[in-house]
């Protein structure tokens, strides 16, 4: 087995490199090469050019896998005019990370790694890490993957941002493209033509106005979001059409088959609607066997109460399928309240207690 590369110096490396939105090959290489080196076996797959997953693991192929680790490689955009510093630092102020991903999610790919390699050199059971891109675009890269290079696994990790803090599963998520047609007409002249973007808006207004969603005693209410809008192309010409698109997020009892009806009922029939992501959501059984000391190796305390639903979404609404069904759960050391936003940062605290629980949950049955 090769040198260990610590977490926070693989997270720094990692913050640096700029995946946002896309371009996630460099990332790739640097976690295979990381894993490779430590004597993983390590597959690469790269089905768009400059965007690649990767699959990494110990033990006989294609044979069951008792943990499986994930997380993506890709980040939102963050456009360096409004942030204090570098999108790209991986600078260390404050006892902070800094940099686009540090929380969302480089530091807790980092940390799985670190804790793969560390537990390997020791002679843990096999272990399989799962690194993809576009998770942040509707878990592109986990959909693309080649189901021979995934070995059936009975724990799935997803180190999205926790806080270090156990989590069992999330909301489905169901984007919506919404449209509407009209006729166009000279703007002095609007009663010739059918204004599209008037008609999308009063369905907008009625989607934004809709307040009787379910709410699971798990998973919390189902949300629902108009993120973009688009209409018209200057201000004398009637808009033939119109779109916008909407995120809703979905509970157990509520998927996104009644997601879908109940905003085509706000919309009105004359409103289109066609579905562009759709990913179930995730829920993990705290009573499942074993389950009460995966929680209690990674955060001690947390199995004694109850389980915690994220309200994002992540890989595992693919994978999860893929690798045969196992239990999941979402543990990292981000910060949620710092996905997306400006100023992104991570605690070093975290990055270095998330390693250490991720080994100890590798070596726990030893």
């Amino acid at each position: 087995m090769g040198t260990v590369v610590e977490a926070l110096e693989l997270a720094r490396r990692l913050v640096r490199l700029d995946t946002r939105g896309g371009g996630e090959r460099p990332a790739a290489d640097l976690v295979a090469g990381v894993l490779h080196d430590a004597g993983f076996d390590v597959v690469q797959q790269e089905p768009e050019p400059g965007r690649a997953n990767v699959v990494a693991r110990t033990g006989p192929p294609g044979s069951w896998v008792p943990v499986t680790f994930t997380g993506h490689l890709d980040t939102v955009p963050a456009d360096p005019s409004g942030w204090s510093f570098d999108p790209l630092s991986g600078d260390v102020r404050g006892g902070r990370l800094l940099g686009r991903g540090g929380s969302d999610m480089k530091a807790g790919v980092a940390c799985q790694v670190e804790a793969a390699v560390r537990a390997a050199r020791e002679g843990t059971d096999p272990v399989q890490l799962v690194f993809t891109f576009g998770e942040e675009t509707g878990c592109d890269g986990a959909a693309r993957l080649d189901a021979d290079a995934l070995a059936p696994t009975g724990l799935l990790v997803v180190a999205e941002p926790t806080g270090n803090r156990t989590v069992l599963g999330h909301k489905g998520t169901l984007w919506l493209r919404a449209t509407a047609r009209g006729v166009s007409a000279h703007g002095s002249r609007p009663e010739l033509g059918r204004n599209a973007l008037v008609a999308l808006a009063a369905a907008a207004t009625r989607v934004a106005a809709h307040r009787d969603w379910p709410v699971s005693p798990t998973h919390g209410p189902v949300t629902v979001n108009i993120g973009t809008f688009h209409a018209g192309v200057q201000p004398n010409l009637v808009p033939d059409s119109a779109e916008m698109r909407i995120d809703v997020r979905t509970v157990p009892g509520f998927g996104s088959a009644e997601a879908a009806a109940r905003i085509a009922g706000l919309c009105g029939a004359e409103i289109e609607i066609e579905r562009l992501v759709d990913l179930p959501g995730v829920a993990t059984d705290p009573s499942e066997p074993g389950m009460t000391d995966v929680l209690e190796t990674l955060e001690p305390g947390s199995s004694a109460r109850s389980p915690q639903y994220a309200t994002y979404f992540t890989d595992a609404s693919v994978l999860a399928a893929r690798l045969g069904g196992p239990d999941v759960v979402v543990f990292g050391p981000g910060d949620p309240e710092q996905a997306h936003v400006t100023d992104e940062t991570c605690s070093v605290a975290n990055i270095e207690a998330a390693a250490r629980a991720f080994r100890a949950l590798l070596l726990r049955k030893r």
